[in-house]
């Protein structure tokens, strides 16, 4: 999918990029060759099971891997940019690929950062396509910052980058492989609405009838009239569906949570 990698030539200032990984051997190895030209690379592993250290090992003499326990996206993030050696931290996650254009820009940039922090566009391969509209694209991702001026943060889902200062904008994307295949996608979409109802819950907020109704069919709306996804054809249909998905289970999820089990009629609340 990417044109031939950019040659490595030392950054000015130094760049490291941060990885954490998982159980990530399909894609940790093409994940660190697309920024094999950046001056250090530091996979923080989370206890892999399959091949992931050794394949990060192998795939650059600038690879450094430090195993940790998870702790979650958020801590994770800021853990590695702790561990690097230099400030300016570019985070990559292992199913993502820097492209030539991105990195090319991303080394000018370097040579005279104008803002704390750099967000770039990120672009998903899904269905056979690259998906350039619907809520997806462009999907900024504010990924290159220093480290002395922004940090991760967050609760349980989408984590960001809080920067103490401007924020700037690269151009050239970023390639994420997200989806094995549309079950993966459910899988991850039934992972994630239950983080995101248990974030909104604890922030106070509550579903009613019609935001079970209405959210949803809005949400697809968006997706496919407003946002072009009528332009991708069969796959745009899909990927509006699931995302209206996405936000209808999401509110289901959340007021399932209103319905504690503990406010069942003749059900003990546990008292230890």
């Amino acid at each position: 999918m990417l044109a031939s990698p950019v040659k490595y030539t030392p950054s000015v200032p130094a760049l490291s990029v941060t990885i954490i990984t998982k159980n990530e051997e399909a894609d940790i190895a093409e994940a660190i060759a697309s920024v094999a030209w950046a001056d250090e690379i530091l996979v923080v592993d989370s206890q892999s099971t399959d091949r992931t250290v050794d394949l990060a090992r192998a795939a650059s003499p600038r690879v450094v891997v430090i195993s940790r326990e998870w702790p979650g996206y958020i801590a994770q993030k800021n853990f590695a940019a702790s561990r690097a050696s230099n400030d300016w931290i570019l985070s990559l996650d292992a199913d993502e690929r820097v492209t030539p254009e991105l990195a090319a820009h991303i080394r000018a940039t370097l040579e005279a950062p104008a803002h704390a922090a750099y967000e770039m566009p990120r672009i998903t391969w899904h269905l056979g396509r690259w998906i350039d509209a619907t809520d997806w694209y462009p999907d900024y991702q504010t990924r290159l910052y220093d480290r002395t001026r922004a940090r991760w943060s967050g609760q349980y889902v989408h984590e960001a980058v809080t920067v103490d200062g401007s924020r700037g904008r690269l151009t050239g994307r970023l390639q994420h492989f997200a989806y094995q295949d549309i079950s993966d996608h459910l899988d991850t979409i039934d992972r994630y609405t239950t983080l995101a109802a248990r974030q909104m819950f604890e922030a106070g907020r509550r579903a009613s009838a019609g935001a079970l109704l209405l959210h949803g069919p809005f949400a697809f709306l968006r997706n496919y009239v407003a946002r072009g996804g009528f332009r991708l054809g069969a796959a745009g249909i899909i990927i509006s569906m699931m995302n209206s998905y996405y936000v209808f289970l999401k509110y289901a999820k959340l007021w399932a949570l209103q319905a504690a089990p503990s406010a069942r009629p003749g059900r003990r609340t546990p008292t230890s």
